[in-house]
């Protein structure tokens, strides 16, 4: 078969099963207000949790930045390593109460960079169920035995470590601290407890909790866990770009000499470290912020529940509305953005089959009149059937 014939096949495949994406085209300087097709709208599933990625301290800091120098020039082990990379890295260490921190060029690049370097063919990793693809494919690259626990459930992964633990000479649990497309939260003393108790390390990705849940320094923080990995992405609450792995020294040297997506990538330009600097500072001080976008959640919770759509509780912004069928979700998108509200839909692979839903975001540059006006489209769309909540999803989420 041709080349491009196979892959119109497979295209045809994934559109006929109501999986084929294809992004929407945003136009405008905010997050919140934007413009599609000409049509004006306002956007609900931006991970611009604190409103920072349209802040105009960022724009000025951006102007600033720019004597930064636009490019690093080669991978930071060559020449590419500037004195605004380090300052942006103690900023982040200082900001997750660890000691060391590394930039990546982005959460994706940071997961697969420190559990590929982190573990090997000799060890044995346990991993939630529902954990970031990211997560999954640094552990696959690793090519340590891996043992997957049912989604947030200590008891399962207790007796996984009492029965796999001796496989491996090092052992790693990893988890999601806020699971990205189930608002829900990862229970990370139990897991830092049992990783004591198996000698085992834990590794914590932070993604969607650092800087909106809580005091903003990362879930672990709050909880007073202390992870060995703490990974933490820039692109959300923090509105700008890239990644960082927090931890020991010894830690931040050992992934400096052996995190392959570090090593061989040229640096983060300089100026984007600059602009992180700014962009975590802002975030690490946005309490009144926090309050708003944690006020706006609990709002729509309530407001979809009143109105019987199937949303589960939570303290995150994350609301996930559960209706079953990827083309149920995407027809009740289309529906949202007719009214003037974009809410994206998720379907598998990126959530397991049968759990297809919309994923409603607020933030902090949200208003109250934008969320009224949300309840109020939802409500226009009421009596649609939606699919019961399960807490413990059976099918990975790959």
């Amino acid at each position: 078969m041709d080349f491009d014939d196979d892959l119109q096949r497979r295209l045809a495949a994934l559109a006929s099963a109501d999986l084929l994406r294809e992004p929407l085209v945003l136009e405008g300087p905010e997050r919140v207000r934007a413009t599609i097709e000409g049509r004006p709208v306002i956007v609900f599933c931006s991970n611009d949790y604190l409103g920072l990625a349209a802040d105009p301290r960022l724009a000025e800091a951006l102007r600033r930045a720019s004597s930064q120098g636009s490019g690093a020039g080669a991978s930071r082990l060559i020449s590419g390593t500037h004195p605004a990379h380090r300052a942006a890295e103690q900023i982040l260490a200082d900001w997750v109460g660890a000691e060391s921190a590394l930039l990546f060029s982005s959460g994706y690049a940071a997961n697969v960079g420190a559990l590929s370097a982190l573990l090997d063919s000799h060890d044995v990793a346990f991993s939630d169920r529902l954990n970031h693809a990211s997560l999954i494919d640094g552990l696959r690259l690793s090519r340590a035995s891996v043992h997957v626990y049912d989604h947030g459930d200590p008891e399962h992964l207790r007796a996984l470590l009492e029965r796999h633990r001796s496989d491996g000479r090092r052992a790693m649990i990893v988890t999601d601290s806020l699971f990205s497309m189930d608002g829900d939260l990862a229970p990370l003393a139990e897991l830092r407890a049992l990783a004591d108790v198996h000698d085992a390390g834990l590794f914590v990705d932070e993604a969607h909790a650092l800087g909106v849940l809580r005091s903003g320094r990362s879930l672990s923080h709050s909880l007073g866990v202390r992870p060995d990995v703490l990974v933490g992405t820039l692109g959300k609450s923090v509105g700008v770009s890239g990644a960082f792995v927090a931890g020991s020294p010894a830690l931040r040297a050992y992934l400096e000499n052996r995190a392959r997506s570090y090593v061989f990538s040229t640096a983060i330009p300089p100026s984007t470290a600059f602009l992180i600097g700014v962009a975590a500072t802002l975030a690490r001080d946005a309490d009144d912020a926090r309050r708003r976008v944690r006020g706006h959640a609990d709002r729509i919770r309530a407001g979809l529940d009143r109105l019987g759509w199937s949303t589960p509780p939570g303290e995150s912004p994350i609301i996930p509305v559960h209706v079953g069928a990827p083309d149920h979700a995407m027809a009740l998108s289309r529906a949202l953005l007719d009214r003037g509200f974009y809410v994206r839909g998720i379907r598998p692979p990126t959530v397991p089959a049968g759990t297809s839903r919309l994923r409603v975001v607020p933030t902090a540059a949200h208003d109250d009149s934008m969320v009224s006006g949300l309840l109020d489209a939802f409500a226009s769309l009421a009596g649609q059937p939606s699919a019961p909540v399960s807490p413990r999803l059976s099918d990975r989420a790959e």
